[in-house]
């Protein structure tokens, strides 16, 4: 196996300007060619964007933005290349907000994020991401085909056949959210199954240190990638494990949260992500999530920029067991029942498992009929804690995050 996944890891700063100067300038004129555009780069003129410094002088779209113009244009809202039937997926993700696939070449690009952990040919992946509306099973299926792995496609749930699955078939490598992959391991112990997996690539979820460290005690090496619906893969995780390598099919910028100034080097911002991807030109798309950008290059001789990972949201939108909880999503359950006076989502621990409590003030009702209408509004179960009106703190928060990421 070869060190690196392609020479264009380890370009040189003038070789990687020196594409993007090319590459840019032909995205910005597809995305101008496309009706969503129509009100932000008419009169751009493609030619001038070549760098990093250009592309800040236009204007950020967001998800909501995105999602105003599905409403009126469905399904893609005048920002994909090809209509549905041009694609060979579409996807849905909550909000709701569709997205176009493809299943050539990489198309999220996830194929740089397993193979830095390692994962190759001679591997089977057991690929726990969901299939179902949401794309992120299919984009860790395109990466694992991208460098010739085989693939379990496990989905979620059903621990118990997933554990004898991965037993039987001689299961190497895991792909899905942090957690659940100790769920499979436990479950396999639990049935006297010996398992082979020893590499995971994780996402959707943070990977807490502790939980890191229990995969390493078992012999598995466990790495985690950031990436969207939208974007794919937005950088991943090496063995030098000093922050997150930038992926090569976008460019990243840090910028002041709700604006699109770029903030200075080295300070905490909210990530804005322009994709390369000729189907899906997403200019300059806010992602929500706050990092910052590290000084130098990485000493595993990758060179692109360097990010922190994850480090919060600009929003109060918190991802529980890899789904994203918006406050949008809390606001709909209360309107869902009249006697319901407001609501707050809980993330919380226990032991290495993602947990939600939603507290409701409400003047009575059914706990119950509450429940299904969190797992239908929310698309999660949790606790449900029915409280008196006045009883929830007065701070604005309709989600709250309890985990603690040390």
């Amino acid at each position: 196996m070869t060190k690196y996944f392609d020479s264009l890891e380890t370009r040189s700063a003038d070789e990687r300007a020196a594409d993007i100067a090319v590459q840019l300038p032909r995205q910005i004129a597809r995305a101008k060619a496309l009706a969503g555009y129509a009100g932000t780069l008419g009169r751009v003129n493609p030619a001038a964007i070549t760098d990093a410094e250009a592309l800040a002088t236009l204007p950020v779209l967001r998800k909501s933005d995105l999602g105003k113009a599905q409403a009126a244009n469905p399904p893609f809202g005048g920002f994909t290349v090809k209509p549905p039937a041009g694609n060979a997926h579409v996807f849905q993700s909550p909000g709701p907000i569709y997205e176009p696939g493809g299943t050539s070449d990489d198309w999220w690009r996830a194929g740089r994020a397993l193979f830095a952990v390692g994962i190759g040919a001679g591997d089977v992946v057991q690929n726990c991401f969901s299939y179902h509306l949401t794309p992120a099973g299919m984009m860790f299926e395109n990466g694992a085909r991208a460098v010739g792995a085989a693939v379990l496609p496990a989905g979620t749930g059903q621990t118990e056949l997933q554990a004898r699955a991965a037993h039987d078939v001689g299961v190497t490598a895991y792909t899905g959210t942090p957690d659940y992959l100790k769920v499979i391991l436990d479950k396999a112990d639990e049935m006297g199954l010996a398992l082979k997996i020893t590499k995971a690539a994780v996402g959707g979820g943070a990977l807490f240190p502790s939980l890191r460290q229990e995969y390493a005690d078992r012999g598995i090496l466990c790495r985690q990638g950031y990436g969207t619906a939208d974007l794919g893969s937005i950088a991943y995780e090496t063995e030098a494990m000093e922050g997150m390598i930038v992926d090569e099919g976008v460019i990243v910028e840090i910028v002041t949260p709700g604006t699109g100034t770029p903030v200075a080097p080295g300070e905490v911002g909210e990530v804005v992500v322009t994709t390369l991807n000729p189907d899906y030109p997403l200019i300059r798309f806010a992602t929500g999530d706050m990092s910052a950008v590290m000084a130098g290059e990485s000493p595993c001789g990758r060179t692109n920029m360097r990010i922190k990972g994850w480090m919060g949201r600009a929003d109060q939108t918190t991802k529980i067991k890899g789904m994203f909880v918006r406050p949008e999503q809390v606001a709909a359950l209360v309107g869902k029942h009249a006697e319901i006076v407001k609501a707050r989502v809980i993330a919380g621990r226990e032991g290495e498992m993602d947990t939600m409590t939603v507290r409701i003030e409400a003047t009575g009702g059914d706990a119950d009929a509450y429940g299904r209408t969190v797992a239908d509004v929310l698309k999660l179960k949790g606790n449900i804690e029915v409280v008196a009106p006045g009883s929830l703190p007065k701070d604005g928060l309709v989600i709250e995050d309890a985990r603690s990421y040390d």
